[in-house]
């Protein structure tokens, strides 16, 4: 797969997922996409748009969550490792975190 389909793809995918869930949880507190824009602090016509194409800006998106009390899963993004092997897990016990990158690709 090129680096094309998953920018295209992918991304998009998430985007719209998200905004399918969130309005689903709006929709199940009974709320018009006006009143919950509302109570998340976000201009309508964002929100709107939002739920239309799924673009949101990160500082709307933690907004939104915090209106709908579902912050947990935005706090443990990226916090998550997965492991093959034990030796995976050794050897990223014995690497030193690292301030910046090596590499300029």
């Amino acid at each position: 797969m090129d680096i094309n389909t998953i920018i295209n793809i992918f991304p998009n995918a998430i985007l719209t997922g998200i905004a399918e869930r969130i309005k689903t949880r709006r929709l199940e507190r009974n709320l018009t996409q006006k009143a919950f824009a509302k109570r998340a602090g976000i201009g309508y016509d964002t929100y709107r748009r939002f739920e239309n194409t799924g673009e949101i800006t990160l500082h709307n998106l933690v907004l939104c969550a915090i209106a709908l009390d579902d912050t947990e899963g935005l706090a443990q993004l990226f916090t998550k490792k997965s492991y093959q092997s034990i030796d995976d897990l050794l050897k990223a016990q014995e690497i030193k975190k690292r301030k910046r990158g090596s590499r300029n690709e």
